[in-house]
Protein backbone atom coordinates (compact mmCIF):
# COMPACT_ATOMS: atom_id res chain seq x y z
CA UNK A 1 0.00 0.00 0.00
CA UNK A 2 1.40 3.12 -0.82
CA UNK A 3 2.16 5.85 2.02
CA UNK A 4 2.17 3.29 4.67
CA UNK A 5 4.79 3.28 7.54
CA UNK A 6 4.97 0.94 9.67
CA UNK A 7 8.60 0.99 11.37
CA UNK A 8 9.97 3.51 13.40
CA UNK A 9 13.48 4.85 11.11
CA UNK A 10 16.98 4.46 12.51
CA UNK A 11 19.29 7.29 13.52
CA UNK A 12 21.15 6.93 10.42
CA UNK A 13 18.04 6.81 8.13
CA UNK A 14 16.49 10.37 9.84
CA UNK A 15 20.37 11.84 10.03
CA UNK A 16 20.22 10.88 6.16
CA UNK A 17 16.81 12.81 5.29
CA UNK A 18 17.72 15.92 7.41
CA UNK A 19 21.01 16.16 5.42
CA UNK A 20 18.72 15.98 2.29
CA UNK A 21 16.38 18.18 3.30
CA UNK A 22 19.65 20.36 3.66
CA UNK A 23 20.91 19.73 -0.04
CA UNK A 24 17.45 20.36 -1.21
CA UNK A 25 17.11 24.03 0.40
CA UNK A 26 20.78 24.94 -0.99
CA UNK A 27 20.02 23.31 -4.85
CA UNK A 28 17.32 26.31 -4.51
CA UNK A 29 19.54 28.41 -3.72
CA UNK A 30 19.80 28.97 -0.10
CA UNK A 31 22.89 29.54 1.99
CA UNK A 32 25.16 27.26 3.46
CA UNK A 33 24.21 28.54 6.79
CA UNK A 34 20.46 28.55 5.62
CA UNK A 35 20.33 24.61 4.27
CA UNK A 36 22.23 23.78 7.86
CA UNK A 37 19.43 25.37 9.83
CA UNK A 38 16.84 23.92 7.17
CA UNK A 39 18.19 19.78 8.13
CA UNK A 40 18.57 20.27 11.74
CA UNK A 41 15.11 21.88 11.75
CA UNK A 42 13.81 18.77 10.19
CA UNK A 43 15.79 16.84 12.84
CA UNK A 44 14.38 18.44 15.63
CA UNK A 45 11.12 17.90 14.78
CA UNK A 46 10.91 14.56 13.85
CA UNK A 47 9.34 12.70 17.16
CA UNK A 48 10.10 10.11 19.34
CA UNK A 49 7.94 7.21 18.24
CA UNK A 50 9.57 7.87 14.40
CA UNK A 51 13.06 7.06 15.58
CA UNK A 52 14.20 3.18 16.60
CA UNK A 53 16.43 4.38 19.53
CA UNK A 54 17.38 0.94 20.31
CA UNK A 55 18.46 0.33 23.97
CA UNK A 56 18.22 3.59 24.48
CA UNK A 57 14.70 3.29 25.98
CA UNK A 58 14.74 5.65 28.79
CA UNK A 59 13.97 9.62 28.55
CA UNK A 60 17.45 10.48 29.23
CA UNK A 61 19.21 7.66 27.23
CA UNK A 62 16.75 9.11 23.92
CA UNK A 63 17.89 12.12 24.64
CA UNK A 64 21.47 11.95 24.34
CA UNK A 65 21.16 9.55 21.11
CA UNK A 66 19.35 12.59 19.74
CA UNK A 67 21.91 14.78 20.69
CA UNK A 68 24.66 12.52 19.42
CA UNK A 69 22.41 12.39 16.23
CA UNK A 70 22.39 16.38 16.01
CA UNK A 71 26.45 16.05 15.86
CA UNK A 72 26.25 13.18 13.11
CA UNK A 73 24.42 15.57 11.38
CA UNK A 74 26.22 18.46 11.51
CA UNK A 75 29.60 16.26 10.49
CA UNK A 76 28.47 14.93 7.59
CA UNK A 77 26.04 18.02 6.19
CA UNK A 78 29.41 20.07 6.67
CA UNK A 79 31.80 17.69 4.88
CA UNK A 80 29.87 18.20 2.08
CA UNK A 81 28.93 21.78 2.02
CA UNK A 82 32.98 22.38 2.31
CA UNK A 83 33.16 22.59 -1.27
CA UNK A 84 29.91 21.28 -2.78
CA UNK A 85 29.92 19.15 -5.98
CA UNK A 86 28.58 22.71 -8.83
CA UNK A 87 25.86 21.70 -11.17
CA UNK A 88 23.90 23.65 -13.84
CA UNK A 89 20.65 22.38 -11.73
CA UNK A 90 17.30 22.19 -13.65
CA UNK A 91 15.20 20.35 -10.65
CA UNK A 92 15.19 19.40 -7.22
CA UNK A 93 13.69 16.86 -5.37
CA UNK A 94 12.01 15.96 -8.80
CA UNK A 95 8.93 13.74 -7.51
CA UNK A 96 7.86 11.85 -10.63
CA UNK A 97 5.74 9.25 -11.97
CA UNK A 98 6.50 7.23 -15.65
CA UNK A 99 4.76 5.13 -17.61
CA UNK A 100 6.69 2.01 -19.52
CA UNK A 101 5.39 0.55 -22.54
CA UNK A 102 4.04 -2.72 -21.80
CA UNK A 103 3.82 -2.22 -18.30
CA UNK A 104 0.54 -1.33 -17.41
CA UNK A 105 1.58 -0.07 -13.58
CA UNK A 106 3.26 3.56 -13.65
CA UNK A 107 6.80 3.71 -11.52
CA UNK A 108 7.79 5.95 -9.33
CA UNK A 109 10.82 7.93 -8.24
CA UNK A 110 12.38 10.92 -6.72
CA UNK A 111 15.94 12.47 -8.27
CA UNK A 112 17.55 14.68 -5.61
CA UNK A 113 19.02 16.33 -8.63
CA UNK A 114 18.42 16.69 -12.35
CA UNK A 115 21.29 18.45 -13.95
CA UNK A 116 22.67 19.04 -17.27
CA UNK A 117 25.49 16.97 -18.23
CA UNK A 118 28.80 18.06 -18.11
CA UNK A 119 29.65 15.33 -20.88
CA UNK A 120 26.88 16.05 -23.12
CA UNK A 121 24.68 19.35 -22.74
CA UNK A 122 21.71 18.08 -24.72
CA UNK A 123 21.76 15.39 -22.02
CA UNK A 124 20.87 15.30 -17.98
CA UNK A 125 22.41 13.35 -16.04
CA UNK A 126 20.82 12.65 -12.18
CA UNK A 127 21.95 13.28 -8.99
CA UNK A 128 21.83 11.34 -6.23
CA UNK A 129 22.94 11.38 -2.43
CA UNK A 130 23.77 8.79 0.20
CA UNK A 131 24.91 9.64 3.52
CA UNK A 132 26.64 6.08 5.05
CA UNK A 133 28.80 4.75 7.60
CA UNK A 134 30.81 3.19 4.92
CA UNK A 135 31.31 3.22 1.27
CA UNK A 136 29.66 0.54 -0.38
CA UNK A 137 30.11 -1.69 -3.69
CA UNK A 138 30.75 0.57 -6.64
CA UNK A 139 28.31 2.21 -9.11
CA UNK A 140 26.74 -0.57 -11.60
CA UNK A 141 28.13 -3.47 -9.36
CA UNK A 142 26.12 -2.72 -6.63
CA UNK A 143 22.40 -3.93 -7.22
CA UNK A 144 20.53 -1.29 -5.53
CA UNK A 145 22.09 1.44 -7.03
CA UNK A 146 21.49 0.32 -10.49
CA UNK A 147 17.90 -0.96 -9.81
CA UNK A 148 17.24 2.83 -8.15
CA UNK A 149 19.13 4.32 -11.61
CA UNK A 150 16.48 2.65 -13.68
CA UNK A 151 13.58 3.81 -11.79
CA UNK A 152 14.73 7.55 -11.90
CA UNK A 153 15.97 7.35 -15.49
CA UNK A 154 12.70 6.91 -16.86
CA UNK A 155 10.87 8.87 -14.60
CA UNK A 156 13.68 11.76 -15.29
CA UNK A 157 13.01 10.83 -19.26
CA UNK A 158 9.38 11.15 -19.35
CA UNK A 159 9.62 14.58 -16.88
CA UNK A 160 11.97 16.49 -18.73
CA UNK A 161 12.05 14.95 -22.48
CA UNK A 162 15.90 14.59 -22.99
CA UNK A 163 17.80 12.26 -23.03
CA UNK A 164 19.55 11.33 -19.97
CA UNK A 165 23.19 10.13 -19.87
CA UNK A 166 24.45 8.99 -16.75
CA UNK A 167 23.26 8.47 -12.86
CA UNK A 168 25.66 9.65 -10.45
CA UNK A 169 25.89 9.06 -7.00
CA UNK A 170 28.20 10.99 -4.24
CA UNK A 171 28.62 9.04 -1.35
CA UNK A 172 29.36 11.42 1.87
CA UNK A 173 30.78 9.64 4.77
CA UNK A 174 29.52 10.99 8.10
CA UNK A 175 32.85 10.09 10.19
CA UNK A 176 36.02 11.73 9.24
CA UNK A 177 38.48 9.89 6.84
CA UNK A 178 41.69 9.43 9.25
CA UNK A 179 43.67 9.60 6.14
CA UNK A 180 42.68 12.57 5.26
CA UNK A 181 40.63 11.86 2.13
CA UNK A 182 37.95 13.22 0.64
CA UNK A 183 34.60 12.44 2.66
CA UNK A 184 33.23 12.24 -0.66
CA UNK A 185 33.00 9.32 -2.94
CA UNK A 186 31.48 9.62 -6.14
CA UNK A 187 30.24 6.85 -8.53
CA UNK A 188 28.90 6.91 -12.03
CA UNK A 189 26.64 4.63 -13.84
CA UNK A 190 26.61 5.34 -18.17
CA UNK A 191 23.12 4.22 -18.95
CA UNK A 192 24.23 3.64 -22.81
CA UNK A 193 26.38 0.85 -20.94
CA UNK A 194 24.08 -1.28 -19.60
CA UNK A 195 21.29 -2.55 -22.23
CA UNK A 196 21.02 -5.83 -20.49
CA UNK A 197 20.30 -3.81 -17.25
CA UNK A 198 17.04 -2.34 -18.87
CA UNK A 199 16.32 -6.13 -20.17
CA UNK A 200 16.34 -7.21 -16.73
CA UNK A 201 14.41 -4.29 -15.53
CA UNK A 202 11.67 -5.02 -17.51
CA UNK A 203 11.14 -8.05 -16.61
CA UNK A 204 11.43 -7.34 -12.95
CA UNK A 205 8.47 -4.81 -13.53
CA UNK A 206 6.21 -7.25 -15.69
CA UNK A 207 6.79 -9.93 -13.04
CA UNK A 208 5.69 -7.79 -10.10
CA UNK A 209 2.55 -6.59 -11.74
CA UNK A 210 1.27 -9.79 -12.95
CA UNK A 211 2.08 -10.77 -9.33
CA UNK A 212 0.28 -7.89 -7.87
CA UNK A 213 -2.79 -8.37 -10.44
CA UNK A 214 -3.17 -12.06 -9.53
CA UNK A 215 -3.24 -11.64 -5.83
CA UNK A 216 -7.12 -11.24 -4.33
CA UNK A 217 -6.04 -10.39 -1.11
CA UNK A 218 -4.12 -7.62 0.67
CA UNK A 219 -3.71 -8.51 4.64
CA UNK A 220 -4.11 -5.97 7.23
CA UNK A 221 -0.96 -4.33 8.57
CA UNK A 222 -1.63 -3.60 12.69
CA UNK A 223 1.93 -2.22 13.25
CA UNK A 224 1.22 0.68 10.36
CA UNK A 225 2.04 3.72 12.92
CA UNK A 226 -0.77 5.55 11.16
CA UNK A 227 -3.76 3.13 10.03
CA UNK A 228 -3.24 -0.20 11.58
CA UNK A 229 -6.30 -0.18 13.74
CA UNK A 230 -8.30 1.10 10.90
CA UNK A 231 -6.83 -1.86 8.64
CA UNK A 232 -8.01 -4.71 11.03
CA UNK A 233 -10.83 -3.45 11.32
CA UNK A 234 -11.85 -2.99 7.58
CA UNK A 235 -10.15 -7.01 7.78
CA UNK A 236 -12.98 -8.13 10.21
CA UNK A 237 -15.69 -6.66 8.71
CA UNK A 238 -14.61 -8.36 5.79
CA UNK A 239 -14.64 -5.54 3.07
CA UNK A 240 -10.94 -6.97 2.10
CA UNK A 241 -11.02 -9.66 -0.53
CA UNK A 242 -13.16 -10.77 -3.50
Amino acid sequence: MEGVYDMPATPASVIGRAAHRALEHYYKGGTVEEAIDQGLVYLQMVADFEIAFGKAQSNLAKKKKRKDMERDYHQAISFYLIKPPRHKVLGVEVRALAHIPGIKIPIKAVSDLVVESRVNPREVDIIDHKFVDSYQTPGADNPLFMVQALFNYYTVLETFERPVGRFIIYECKKRKNRDGKSQLRRHVIKFRDHEEDFGLFHRLLSDATKEIQNRKMFLPNPTDMFDGKNSLEVYRLGLIGD
